[in-house]
């Protein structure tokens, strides 16, 4: 034992005299620059202040961001890294989000090339259609239905703030999904080759600035923008000062698609429109319309309309006028199939919406966005507001509820952030709803 303690006694002493004598080194450390490039086809530059990080095969990570040329600089130790970066950008209705990653990354003491990491660029709906309503309701005496009250509501279904400038409003001709289509040619819709969507008759935008923020929504009415309950008390009031209007009375003339707008609602909310097929409405289909929104690129809503250049005439009529939206500027869309008919004919190709939602019009039925149940149940912010034992899908009219089982518009007033479900099909994503969400 004491031959074990004097061994112990004299190791203690050198670690003393090596403690005392020498000087542990530092590490190297290195300068480093790291590169963001970005698609030169996205229309996005590089920015100032986007994170980028430095990982190290130890777990060690360290942090930097961009200056206005998209370059970050560290200071590293030598060694082995992983360099990433995420860049969020949104605009005309879209979530752009850019990300790269390099690994094994040697990192020497000196004349290091600067690293360029090239940004991989994700498009997603940033500007979702939440909810459309299109089918009418029954009059009040029983006589007949009520279809002069349509109306989108569209929503921010990002993280990130949205710019409607320049967003449009189409509907696709064939306005319904019911009629022999001409544009199926050897058993598939033939403009699906040449990467376009036929936008009918004519469409609508937003030529101002407007803002969304992330949860945010707004109401455009289709048709009569008043108070269509004063007449009809199944119907809905779409005459509130928020809400928006397409209304261009010098194209559009015919009064009982497009009446006079409440004076509840500003001019400023009064979205123009361009006609280029004949008739005095839009007339938005009541069974089975196939709608979607769009953001034309390097040209304006006006000069897009202008350009006979992307004119398709729907079976060679004249009169039929449609325009060539590139499949690229569409936002989102949803194709609605007439419920319970046998002959309904897809519109849409699978790259905008690859499947197909039913109405049963007439009822005050409307069709609502699903909601993602992972996504909103992760937001931390929603604990304790959301609301379940949602009751007021239409299965019992053989029509569908939302799988989710949560109740949107009831946790919305709770203070919860809805993440609405985007598959690019319209069968997963909407459900029929027994009323109104504006009537909730």
């Amino acid at each position: 034992m004491k031959k074990i303690y004097a061994l112990f006694l004299t190791l203690s002493l050198i670690a003393s005299a090596c403690t005392k004598d020498e000087v542990i080194p530092e590490y190297e450390t290195a300068e480093i620059a790291v590169q963001l490039l970005y698609p030169a086809t996205s229309g996005f530059e590089a920015t100032e202040g986007v994170a980028v990080s430095a990982r190290a095969t130890s777990g060690v990570s360290y942090k930097s961001a961009t200056d206005a040329t998209g370059k970050a600089t560290f200071s590293l130790p030598v060694g082995i890294y992983e360099v990433a970066a995420t860049d969020k950008r949104s605009a005309s209705g879209k979530s752009v989000v850019f990300s790269g990653a390099k690994s094994n990354q040697a990192i020497a003491a000196a004349n290091n090339t600067p690293i360029e990491l090239t940004m991989i660029e994700s498009v997603r709906s940033q500007i979702v259609i939440k909810e459309l309503y299109n089918g009418g309701c029954q009059k009040d005496d029983g006589s007949g239905s009520y279809h002069f009250d349509k109306y989108v509501v569209l929503y921010n279904n990002s993280e990130e703030e949205a710019e409607l400038q320049n967003l449009c409003l189409a509907m696709v001709l064939p306005y319904n999904s019911t009629v022999a289509n001409a544009d199926i040619q050897n058993g598939s819709l033939f403009y699906e080759a040449e990467g376009w969507i036929p936008a009918g008759l004519g469409y609508f935008y937003f030529p101002n600035q407007t803002k969304l923020n992330p949860g945010e929504q707004i109401v455009v009415a289709f048709n009569n923008a008043n108070d269509n309950t004063q007449t009809y008390s199944n119907s809905v009031d779409l005459g509130k000062p928020e809400y928006y209007v397409t209304y261009e009375p010098e194209v559009f003339n015919n009064t009982s698609y497009h009446p006079a707008p409440s004076a509840n609602i500003p001019t400023s909310h009064y979205l123009p429109g361009f006609k280029y097929g004949t008739g005095n409405a839009w007339a938005f289909s009541n069974t089975s319309p196939a709608f979607f929104l769009f953001a034309p690129e390097n040209t304006t809503p006006s000069d897009f309309a202008a350009d006979a250049s992307n004119i398709s005439l729907y079976n060679g009529s004249a009169t039929q006028v449609r325009k060539k939206v590139p499949v690229e500027w569409v936002i989102d869309g949803v194709e609605v199939f007439k419920q319970g008919a046998s002959n309904n004919v897809k519109r849409f190709t699978p790259a905008v919406d690859a499947g197909a939602v039913q109405l049963n019009g007439t009822f005050g039925y409307t069709l609502y966005r699903n909601v993602d149940k992972d996504a909103t149940e992760a937001l931390t912010q929603n604990t304790g507001k959301l609301v379940y034992n949602y009751s007021l899908g239409t299965t019992s009219q053989n029509g569908t509820t939302d799988p989710s089982g949560i109740d949107a518009e009831a946790s919305i007033k709770l203070g919860a952030l809805i993440i609405y479900a985007d598959t690019n099909n319209s069968g997963n994503d909407f459900h029929q709803r027994g009323r109104a969400s504006l009537k909730d």
